[in-house]
């Protein structure tokens, strides 16, 4: 099956509801870090704000954010953080064009064709069929290597097997990664499996627990620690293979958010919450397709600043965010946090890692 973008419907501003509507009110910020009262926020949708007289659609969104006016006229997506004092801050909380602003829910809608009004399995659970699901993720994946941005988030699930550490490394090494984010745990287990051919103490593929296994992940937080950088680990072990060699060898860009958890943690690993989710941002920016497995607590931190359009060349098309997980909760978490805009799978992450290096090679 051939990939297709769909196309955006874009809103009818010739109609009257759009003519007749005032221009987007603004608050000056007095305070930083303070939105005015009556602050917009925004959501995952495309959203229109009317600046002198015309429409404009704010190319860059994110939940739970607030619309700014910059000096050229256009509109800024900013968190409340980065507000400062002089900021022009949207106001209103209406999204039906009455205060100039507009949000767009059906621009990718689908024809509706006739169905049933009882039916089973409406919803998405361990017993979906997913055979179409990885179709179509293959031809969106060999689509997005040469037309967009893929951004992988990871937990430690991703390493703990031997098969799917070599699948992530040729998915690395085939283009199919353009940035990779993570915690502490999923990189000190990869690099550990680079040293010891073990993740958490165990054979990463006989899963048999070596003698005093329990250190290996310590002893290799140590050795990075001590030689500075990751990149000087790799050199100096002869690290050849897994996620986080492949993506130095391959300039993949890494960022790791650190946990209050956290052993070590690696030199790479960012302590302050706020720069990390900064620097992850810088990448969700750039993404048309994003793949979450197997963390919930680093889905959900993506799946709220992942908007569900990007525009790319002056042209508006759709986000493709997927959920990877053995929990049917943790999947559909980000349904209950807003982010309607995924698609669910259950699964465990070997074997979508297997399946998916096995299909693209």
């Amino acid at each position: 099956m051939e990939f297709k973008l769909p196309k955006y419907n874009h809103p009818k501003f010739d109609e009257e509801i759009f003519l007749s509507a005032p221009n987007a009110e603004y608050k000056i910020v007095e305070k930083d870090g303070v939105a005015p009262d009556n602050y917009h926020a925004m959501s995952i949708f495309p959203e229109y704000f009317k600046i002198n007289g015309e429409w404009i659609l704010a190319e860059e969104t994110r939940m739970d954010c607030v619309p700014r006016i910059n000096f050229e006229g256009k509109v800024e997506i900013v968190e409340f953080r980065a507000l400062r004092v002089g900021d022009k801050v949207i106001v209103g909380r209406t999204e039906d064009a009455s205060e100039g602003i507009y949000l767009h829910t059906s621009g990718f809608e689908k024809e509706v064709q006739d169905k049933d009004v009882f039916a089973f399995r409406g919803g998405r659970s361990r017993e979906t069929s997913q055979t179409m699901d990885y179709d179509k993720l293959y031809e969106l994946l060999k689509h997005e290597k040469e037309n967009g941005y893929v951004v992988w988030v990871m937990g430690p699930a991703a390493v703990f097997s031997e098969g799917a550490r070599n699948s992530l490394t040729k998915l690395i090494n085939s283009g199919y990664v353009d940035a990779f984010l993570g915690g502490n745990a999923v990189a000190t287990h990869d690099l550990e499996a680079g040293i010891y051919h073990t993740a958490l103490g165990q054979d990463i593929y006989t899963q048999e627990s070596i003698r005093n296994g329990h250190y290996c992940h310590l002893d290799l937080l140590n050795k990075a620690r001590k030689y500075g950088s990751v990149q000087k680990l790799i050199e100096e072990e002869n690290i050849s293979s897994g996620l986080i060699q492949s993506c130095y060898k391959n300039n993949v860009p890494v960022v790791l958010g650190g946990s209050i958890r956290d052993d070590g943690p690696l030199p790479i690993v960012i302590g302050d919450v706020y720069q990390a989710q900064d620097e992850m941002r810088k990448h969700i920016r750039k993404a048309t397709t994003v793949i979450c497995m197997a963390t919930q607590l680093h889905t959900i931190a993506t799946g709220n600043m992942t908007p569900s359009f990007r525009v790319v060349d002056g042209k508006v098309r759709p986000l493709y965010f997927y959920t990877i997980d053995t929990s049917e909760f943790a999947v559909n978490k980000l349904r209950d946090r807003g982010s309607l805009e995924v698609i669910t799978m259950i699964s465990n992450a070997q074997d979508f890692l297997q399946r998916l290096a096995d299909n693209l090679e």
